[in-house]
C-alpha cells in the first residue's frame, strides 16, 4: 500500500464497521458471509490499521451489508 493511501483505507474500514453495526452483525457473522476470517475483517475495521482489500472483497462486503460500494469510498 502506498503511504498516501493509508488514511483512505483506514476510513474505509471504519465505514465497514459502521454499516456492519447498523445491520447488527458481528465481525464473525460478516466474515462468514464474505468467506473471510474474522481476523481479516478485524484488521480491516481496526481504527489504527489500514488493511488493504480487493475490489472483489469490497463488493462482497457491500452486498452482504446491502450498501452501495461507493459508500465505502466517499468522504461524507
Amino acid at each position: 500500500m502506498k503511504k498516501e493511501h493509508f488514511e483512505k483505507y483506514r476510513k474505509m474500514g471504519l465505514k465497514i464497521n459502521y454499516y456492519r453495526r447498523l445491520k447488527n452483525l458481528t465481525q464473525e457473522e460478516l466474515a462468514e458471509m464474505i468467506d473471510k476470517s474474522p481476523s481479516f475483517l478485524g484488521a480491516v475495521e481496526a481504527p489504527n490499521v489500514a488493511r488493504t482489500l480487493s475490489l472483489d472483497t469490497l463488493f462482497d462486503i457491500a452486498e452482504a451489508l446491502d450498501v452501495p460500494p461507493y459508500k465505502f469510498l466517499v468522504d461524507d
